[in-house]
C-alpha cells in the first residue's frame, strides 16, 4: 500500500507523524482522487446534462463514466446507480419514496446496532405515518440473534434494512441471509454498506439485496458523494424524492412527467467534481484489489485486538473473530474523549463518542467508547503507538 500517495499523512500533529486512524469516519484521499478534482475545476468545469458546447459534454461524459465505474464496482447494471450526497441522503430517499405507499400497522424491520443514518429516517417516517419499526436483538457477542429476527419477520414486514459492517461494534452481518430472507418474505431488502464497500469485495447480484447504499468519503473519494444502488425494475416504480431540473423529461402547469433512472432521482445540479473524485477514487481501489484491502483490514484489525487485549482495564466490544477494520474501546474509570484527546497529543486521531449509535450504547451499557479503524494506509507500527499511548493514559489516571 503506498502510503506516499496521501500528502495528509506527511504532516505532524502535536509533533509526531500523523497516524490517522479514524477511517470509519472519513477516508484520507490520494493524490490520484486531488489531481481528478483539481483537473475537473481547472479544465473541464461546465454544467452537465444541458449545454452542447465542449465543456459541457464532457463534463457530462466524466459525471457519467462514474456511474459506470462505480456500477462496475459493486457489480451492478447501467442505470442502476443513483449519487446522493452521502449515506444518510440514499437511505432518507428510500424511506420517503418507499414508504409513500405504506399503510398504518405496516412494519420495518432495522437491527439494535444500526447507525442513526439508518434508524431515524425510518422512525419518523413512522410516527409520521403510522408505521411501526421494530429491531432485531444483538447478542453478548454483538451479532444479531438471527432466530429473534426470523421471528420478527412476519406477514406485515414491508421493509428490512440492516446495516452491513457494525461501525461501532466491527460485526460484519449476514446480509446474503437477511436479503434472501426478506425476498422470501415478500419485503424490500436495503442494506447499509457505509462500513463495508470501502473495505472489501461487495457484489449487489451476489447479495441479493433490493437496494444498497454507500458514501464516497469513507473509500478514499471526496466528501458529498454518495451512492445509491437500487434494482432497475424497482427504481423505475419508485416516486422522486426530490424534484426540479434535470430529473423531469417535460414539465407544463398542470403536472410533470419524470426523466429515466438514475436521473430521476438526481435533481439540480449535482456534485459534479466529487463524482469525478470518486470515480478516480473506484480506479484506485480496483488497482489495489478488494481482496488485498480487505487482508490488510482484517490483519490490522486482528493485531491490534491481540495489543489491546494485554493493556489493563480495557474493555473492547464486538466478536472476537471476524470483523471489520475497527476496534472499540473504553478505559476503566477513563472518559473516552479524555483518551482520544490524550492520544491526539501523540499525533494519532482516533474518534470517541456515541458513534452515531446511542441505542447501541445504552444496549451496551455505556455513554461512549473509543474506536480506532483502520485503512489500507495504515500499519501495525501505527498501532504499536495506539497501544503505548494507551498505556500512558493509564499512568496519567491512576495517579
Amino acid at each position: 500500500m503506498r502510503r506516499e500517495d496521501f500528502p495528509i499523512l506527511a504532516r505532524k500533529v502535536n509533533g509526531h507523524p500523523l497516524a490517522y486512524l479514524d477511517n470509519a469516519s472519513t477516508s484520507q484521499k490520494p493524490k490520484q482522487v486531488i489531481s481528478a478534482v483539481s483537473d475537473f475545476y481547472e479544465n473541464h468545469n461546465s454544467n452537465i446534462h444541458r449545454g452542447i458546447h465542449s465543456l459541457s459534454e464532457e463534463a457530462t461524459e466524466m459525471y457519467e463514466d462514474s456511474h459506470v465505474k462505480v456500477a462496475r464496482f459493486v457489480n451492478a447494471d447501467n442505470g442502476e446507480i443513483i449519487f446522493t450526497r452521502n449515506t444518510t441522503e440514499s437511505i432518507n430517499l428510500l424511506a420517503y419514496s418507499l414508504c409513500l405507499g405504506l399503510k398504518a400497522g405496516d412494519e420495518i424491520l432495522l437491527t439494535e446496532m444500526e447507525h442513526h443514518s439508518n434508524l431515524v429516517p425510518w422512525q419518523q417516517i413512522a410516527l409520521k405515518g403510522g408505521l411501526k419499526v421494530r429491531f432485531a436483538r444483538v447478542d453478548d457477542s454483538g451479532a444479531i440473534d438471527m432466530e429473534h429476527f426470523s421471528s420478527l419477520l412476519g406477514k406485515r414486514t414491508r421493509i428490512v434494512s440492516v446495516g452491513h459492517v457494525s461501525n461501532v461494534l466491527g460485526t460484519i452481518n449476514p446480509v446474503r441471509e437477511i436479503s434472501k430472507a426478506s425476498r422470501d418474505n415478500g419485503s424490500v431488502s436495503i442494506i447499509d454498506a457505509a462500513q463495508s464497500v470501502p473495505h472489501m469485495p461487495v457484489d449487489v447480484k451476489s447479495l441479493g439485496c433490493d437496494f444498497l447504499a454507500f458514501s464516497s468519503h469513507k473509500m478514499l473519494g471526496p466528501t458529498g458523494v454518495g451512492v445509491l444502488y437500487g434494482k432497475r425494475h424497482i427504481l423505475e416504480s419508485l416516486p422522486p424524492f426530490l424534484f426540479g431540473g434535470d430529473m423531469i423529461r417535460q414539465v407544463d402547469f398542470g403536472n410533470s412527467r419524470f426523466n429515466d433512472v438514475p436521473w430521476k432521482f438526481e435533481a439540480g445540479t449535482p456534485d459534479i467534481a466529487g463524482a469525478v473524485g470518486l470515480g478516480a477514487a473506484v480506479d484506485y481501489l480496483g488497482r489495489i484489489g478488494m481482496d488485498a484491502v480487505l487482508d490488510h483490514g482484517r490483519k490490522l484489525s486482528d493485531y491490534a485486538r491481540s495489543r489491546l487485549l494485554l493493556t489493563p482495564g480495557i474493555e473492547l466490544y464486538g466478536p472476537s473473530g471476524k470483523r471489520g477494520s475497527l476496534l472499540s474501546f473504553n478505559l476503566k474509570g477513563v472518559h473516552s474523549h479524555d483518551v482520544a484527546e490524550i492520544l491526539d497529543r501523540d499525533g494519532i486521531a482516533v474518534r470517541a463518542g456515541h458513534h452515531c449509535a446511542m441505542p447501541l450504547m445504552r444496549k451496551l451499557g455505556i455513554t461512549g467508547a473509543v474506536r480506532a479503524s483502520f485503512y489500507l494506509y495504515n500499519s501495525k507500527d501505527e498501532i504499536d503507538r495506539l497501544e503505548s499511548s494507551i498505556l500512558r493514559v493509564r499512568k496519567v489516571f491512576s495517579k
